[in-house]
């Protein structure tokens, strides 16, 4: 949500991070609401005071048995007055927090302009793409020549964009996820977490998820199911105050997502790419404001060691202006070689919000007394990332790791995740 203090000091600024999302200027509307919505408080007030003052006299003008009926009259339509305002007033506001979380964030200053993922910057490629002498294949013809992978039972059970793996699979999928949990925790310092798959309509709120992408998400009678546990460790801090001490705060948690995929309809149709239900490792930090910058970019190093050490080809994007997502201030695009394809593909997204989700959900921290002058809070900086997508991880060690009789070498690092196992083949 964006801070209306800020719009009125810097309207052009607003409208100009705005236009760099390809958005009409919002300005102009929004300071006319906030002024009549100010305007109809001040009003408010006023009359309220004069209802009081009204009372006051009204009672000592019937103590001194006079007439009242003048001041009867006043204080009657003074409160049909502020029974109006009241209702203005709150029309007012919910109209203006309506623009105010329904626009996107605004991109920080070096992210590049431009209207789709052809205009993001590619800022580095990382390891050689594995030769082969035959012709790569894709992950699902491996999984299903193994055995291991099935999408035609798993739509019999669910429909489609679901898969049943088993046995090698299963254990490598797992595998992968527990690697990357040791790594963050270990290595990184970040707090693992076992969180809600279920929440609410204010930690969906909270994140960016409602109102904008209701479809993209599906809901219970009463609970949205998470898309990510982004929105979960996020709202660790909704509604509450941290000491300035305390941050930065990491966490990590693996979690199935689910995804409606709403709006793909013919993309990614066969494998495992785009799926409703699939496992993702999430990185979440909540930091102080000067520390945000920072914390990127240790982000980013941290998914981007899981992908060194499988040693895995991969490359990373700053994403443009048209191709970030509602919440972010600022996106790096981690995409994985996969030979199969013979492209790279997106398996890790590290975003630096800004307080753009903290003023959603109130999640502040307080700074001390300085100098004889009294503590005040504001609100943290979120960041989240993939480290990474399970799914995606697993179809890149397929499909960089496959060997000519269709078995699959695992990454040394994996070996010992995988009980010694060295190599999967058909049974």
């Amino acid at each position: 949500m964006h801070d209306i203090k800020w719009i009125r000091e810097y309207p052009d600024q607003f409208d100009a991070a705005l236009g760099k999302r390809g958005l009409d200027p919002q300005a102009s509307i929004i300071l006319s609401l906030d002024e009549k919505h100010r305007a109809t408080i001040t009003e408010m007030q006023d009359l309220q005071q004069r209802r009081n003052d009204v009372a006051k006299e009204m009672g000592r003008v019937k103590s001194q048995g006079q007439d009242a009926t003048a001041l009867i009259e006043e204080g009657t339509a003074l409160k049909s007055r502020l029974a109006v305002l009241e209702e203005q007033e709150r029309t007012f506001k919910e109209h203006l927090q309506t623009i105010l979380t329904t626009l996107p964030n605004c991109p920080k200053d070096d992210v590049p302009f431009g209207k789709n993922e052809t205009d993001n910057k590619t800022m580095r490629v990382v390891g050689d793409l594995p030769k082969f002498s035959f012709d790569p294949r894709q992950h699902f013809d491996l999984g299903e020549a193994l055995g291991l992978m099935d999408f035609d039972q798993a739509a019999v059970i669910s429909g489609s964009r679901f898969v049943i793996l088993k046995g090698a699979l299963a254990k490598l999928e797992r595998a992968l996820a527990q690697f990357m949990l040791d790594t963050h925790t270990e290595r990184f310092g970040y707090t693992e977490a076992s969180v809600p798959l279920l929440v609410n309509d204010n930690s969906m709120f909270g994140t960016g998820q409602l109102p904008k992408f209701a479809e993209d998400s599906f809901k219970t009678q009463s609970h949205w199911l998470i898309a990510t546990s982004e929105i979960s460790m996020t709202n660790f801090l909704a509604q509450k105050i941290v000491e300035e001490s305390d941050l930065p705060l990491r966490y990590t948690a693996c979690t199935p997502c689910f995804r409606s995929e709403a709006g793909s309809a013919g993309k990614d149709t066969r494998g495992m790419l785009r799926q409703h239900q699939f496992y993702k490792v999430e990185l979440v930090s909540l930091t102080h404001p000067d520390q945000s910058d920072a914390e990127l970019e240790r982000m980013a190093n941290a998914a981007e060691t899981i992908l060194q050490e499988l040693k895995l080809p991969y490359r990373v994007q700053l994403l443009c202006t048209g191709d970030m997502g509602f919440q972010s201030r600022k996106t790096y695009d981690l995409e994985v070689w996969l030979p199969g394809q013979n492209l790279y593909r997106e398996i890790s997204s590290c975003s630096t919000c800004g307080d753009f989700q903290a003023r959603r959900m109130n999640g502040r921290f307080r700074t001390p007394e300085t100098g004889g002058q009294k503590s005040k809070t504001q609100f943290v900086h979120t960041l989240n990332g993939s480290g990474l997508a399970v799914g995606r991880t697993l179809i890149a060690v397929l499909e960089n790791y496959q060997q000519e009789d269709g078995s699959i070498r695992i990454p040394d690092v994996l070996v010992s995740y995988m009980g010694g196992l060295k190599e999967i083949r058909k049974s």
